[in-house]
């Protein structure tokens, strides 16, 4: 890609193409709430607007706990059948748009967005609902492959942190990426985790 790239979680820079996520580039996620707000957390934290189109369970609690910056946070929960049209205005403003697409778009709709999207430098994340998770043109595809919470003993406790692999695979082919990450409670001490 020739674009410029956005402050991105270093666990996460090192398995993208290129090294971090980049403007005007779109990436799948599979399905992960806590992976989307991880990926929001840097761009949010370096003062990029964000905006989250068609996640009404998008968590405002959860996303200030990953770091992200609500008063450069634009929530969509419900855009309708405009949701296309909406994800391209708002891309005329916002740096990083997460969207889930309640269907497939057609090709020719996700030309047109990709091209407005690179005009403008905004990186668009597609949240995957299960039934088609990859988008057409994405970079590539990020997904939480396995993970387990600590905390608990035996019968009382609370939950401290949990460790997840990230994995990553390119658009470009090659072998998935990954790499064991704790997400406690705070973006600010999110850690790689030896593997």
């Amino acid at each position: 890609l020739d674009t410029r790239s956005l402050p991105t979680h270093p666990a996460i820079a090192r398995l993208l193409p290129g090294g971090a996520l980049q403007e005007g580039a779109t990436y799948s996620v599979d399905r992960s709430l806590t992976l989307t707000m991880l990926l929001l957390a840097a761009p949010s934290a370096a003062g990029a607007w964000c905006g989250v189109v068609g996640v009404p369970e998008f968590g405002v609690e959860a996303a200030a706990g990953f770091g992200i910056d609500l008063g450069r946070l634009v929530l969509v929960p419900d855009p309708g059948d405009q949701w296309l049209a909406t994800t391209g205005a708002i891309a005329d403003a916002l740096r990083v748009i997460v969207i889930r697409p309640p269907k497939r778009a057609s090709d020719a709709s996700v030309a047109r967005l990709s091209a407005r999207l690179r005009k403008r430098g905004a990186t668009l994340l597609v949240l995957g609902n299960g039934s088609h998770n990859t988008w057409p043109q994405s970079e590539a595809m990020l997904s939480i492959t396995e993970s387990s919470w600590t905390g608990i003993g035996d019968g009382h406790g609370h939950l401290r942190s949990r460790e997840a692999t990230v994995t990553v695979t390119s658009r470009t082919g090659g072998r998935p990426r990954s790499a064991r990450i704790l997400l406690p409670e705070n973006y600010g001490d999110t850690r790689t985790r030896s593997a």
